[in-house]
């Protein structure tokens, strides 16, 4: 038997290419076509010529170790100017999958025609105190903002940053930042957490964290500031640090480490070590990302003590800084305190040490900036394709972000018809609703922001029984379709409550489209993202994809409210008016969106007016691994030395 015949369907096009060949083996003469006779596979109105090879009758006896030398792929054209019937397509080595995606990935590609309707956003004059009253508050939660940043923006003081500058002679965490990133058009995540703890304030959590652009490549960042107590790990720097990670894994971003610390603060030890998501949980993702295949870069451009050394030894290329990075689980006072022995920090884990003994760092740095330069080169190396910029002119909405102010609602009594909201984010203020005239009090429907398309599913009243069924059905439908959803929560303040007998069956019902909806969101695979824009409460928030249910973004307008009941709704649940008091005190302080970002419960607060440049950031972020080359192929965990 000497010819191949395919049956169809690119799977077994690709057979060919390994099953014909000879059991013992084929030379290239063998596998060259007949010329007088040449055997085609039709499929479609493309024709395959096939490689002429003998081999065994005996599937078992395949050899799938050899590679066809070469095939070339014909059209029927009909053409009357060649005068042939067959023109050649391809001719060359059969290329494997990565490479056909390779090329298919050059083919520009256009997106189908936005016709979606604009939305109406304008203001009814009978609204307008709504607005104004909304306004005042807003103004107020900006001004907080503002002042939580100040304090932020100052790390440990001006004490700690004097010594850190002078005496040490390091560069400050956010000027690190400009010389590794592209531009300062990063997108920093819970900028405000660990401000106002039991254990006091750590601004930023000691540890700032983000997506900047390197290469014009959109990489995950974690940098330790070591200004902020010596750069000592605290609870909530561990959970930063795991987000950090999460979001990475989530979205497949290259992570890049600055590490810059002192390990942990040993008075918090039994809050820092033991359990599954305290800090070995930081080893575990390393190795679990690098199974995944997405790239990690370290650079030691300060102290790398105890659980902060195993960082760059678990990244697949490390950076060290001549001078100012060390390396070392006991530093030279805990070796004096044990052996009696002075030594140096550079001489017990230097970059010399390291670079040129230990082999633990993969390049050596004279200075920061070097070092910065160096790990930009490192990211250039990596396997991923972006597109072309798109020169296309964007619609900005027709209506202005500032006016998001007034229409964030001071409480829920202060909620606006949320298509306001919803013509001042989209592109062109344009909407293709879904449902329209049924379950009402939630908005669901089709929009772009920047050109990229969304499913948006907003509160716009109760999540009732119909909007319930409505919100499930659109999240099914935007899977089906891989559309990402975009989340807008503003729910109830509390829950429905059963008076009667007659309430009861209503509630009921609306239960069971809630878990619904529910498990809609949760099984739903396309990327979500959430803002809440007003209350966050109860089971309602579940349905709307609130913390628990791993949106890939979520972030709180200034204004916002998170507690299970809403402040001034807890008489239903309590009895005497003291305990009235007391919770109502507790819900307003502890609901708080300060209060709520300081603890990492949501990715970071930001200001309405921004919210659209905050998603379209978020969008492009999360359609990068699209362009990673190298992502299908698992293998196991990359292993230093």
């Amino acid at each position: 038997m000497t010819l191949v015949h395919l049956l169809s369907g690119p799977s077994m096009m690709d057979a060919i290419f390994t099953l014909c060949l000879s059991a013992r083996g084929v030379g290239e003469e063998e596998c060259a076509p007949r010329r007088e006779k040449p055997s085609f596979h039709r499929k479609g109105h493309k024709f395959i010529q096939l490689n002429r090879a003998s081999f065994s009758q005996n599937p078992q006896s395949w050899d799938t170790s050899l590679k066809l030398p070469s095939c070339t792929v014909y059209h029927c054209t009909h053409s009357p100017v060649s005068g042939s019937l067959w023109q050649p397509l391809t001719h060359g080595t059969h290329q494997p999958a990565a490479s056909h995606r390779c090329m298919s990935s050059t083919v520009r590609r256009r997106r189908l025609p936005s016709a979606y309707p604009v939305i109406d956003g304008t203001f009814q004059p009978a609204l307008r105190h709504v607005y104004e009253a909304n306004l005042r508050n807003s103004l107020i939660c900006q001004q907080k903002y503002l002042e939580h940043k100040e304090k932020v923006m100052k790390g440990g003081g001006e004490n700690a940053i004097e010594r850190h500058t002078q005496r040490n002679r390091k560069v400050l965490v956010r000027d690190r930042l400009r010389m590794l990133l592209d531009d300062e058009d990063y997108l920093e995540l819970s900028p405000f957490a660990g401000l106002g703890l039991p254990y006091g304030d750590i601004p930023a959590a000691g540890c700032l964290t983000g997506i900047g652009q390197i290469n014009g490549l959109w990489c995950m960042f974690s940098a330790n500031d070591a200004t902020v107590k010596g750069g000592t790990a605290y609870p909530i720097t561990v959970k930063k640090q795991l987000r950090a990670q999460f979001v990475a894994m989530q979205n497949r971003l290259p992570f890049v480490y600055l590490v810059d610390s002192g390990g942990a603060f040993l008075p918090l030890q039994s809050e820092i070590f033991p359990d599954k998501n305290h800090g070995g949980r930081t080893f575990y993702n390393e190795a679990v990302m690098s199974a995944m295949k997405i790239p990690q870069v370290s650079v030691v451009c300060g102290s790398c003590t105890a659980g902060g050394a195993y960082v760059p030894t678990m990244s697949e290329e490390a950076v060290i800084v001549h001078r100012i990075g060390t390396i070392f689980l006991g530093g030279p006072p805990l070796v004096k305190a044990a052996t009696g022995e002075e030594v140096s920090p550079e001489d017990l884990g230097g970059a010399k040490l390291h670079s040129e003994v230990s082999g633990c760092v993969d390049h050596f740095a004279t200075a920061e900036n070097e070092a910065y330069e160096c790990t930009r080169n490192i990211i250039s190396t990596l396997n991923y394709e972006l597109p072309e910029e798109d020169d296309t002119q964007v619609e900005e909405p027709l209506y202005s972000t500032d006016d998001l102010m007034g229409l964030a609602p001071r409480c829920y009594n202060h909620s606006m018809d949320v298509r306001l909201i919803v013509s001042r984010l989209t592109d062109g203020s344009r909407f293709q609703e879904f449902k329209a005239r049924y379950g009402t009090t939630l908005l669901t429907g089709f929009a772009r922001i920047e050109g990229l398309q969304i499913g948006i599913v907003a509160n716009n009243g109760e999540l009732t029984y119909e909007a319930s069924l409505k919100g499930s059905h659109f999240v099914q439908l935007c899977d089906q379709r891989d559309i990402p959803l975009i989340f807008l929560q503003n729910t109830a303040p509390e829950p429905a409550h059963t008076h009667s007998q007659t309430k009861a069956e209503p509630n009921t019902n609306r239960l069971k489209a809630q878990g619904s909806m529910m498990s809609a969101v949760a099984c739903a695979s396309v990327p979500k993202i959430t803002v809440v824009i007003g209350g966050c409460h109860g089971g309602d928030s579940y349905a709307m994809c609130g913390r628990a249910f791993d949106p890939n973004f979520l972030f709180l307008w200034p204004n916002a409210r998170v507690s299970i009941l809403a402040p001034g709704h807890s008489d239903a649940f309590v009895q005497t008016e003291e305990e009235i008091t007391q919770i109502n005190e507790m819900l307003e302080e502890e609901s708080s969106a300060f209060f709520s970002t300081s603890r990492l419960w949501d990715d970071g607060v930001i200001l309405p007016q921004d919210t659209r440049k905050v998603l379209s950031k978020c969008l492009k972020i999360i359609k990068q691994q699209e362009y990673q080359l190298s992502r299908e192929k698992m293998r196991t965990p990359f292993l230093r030395m």
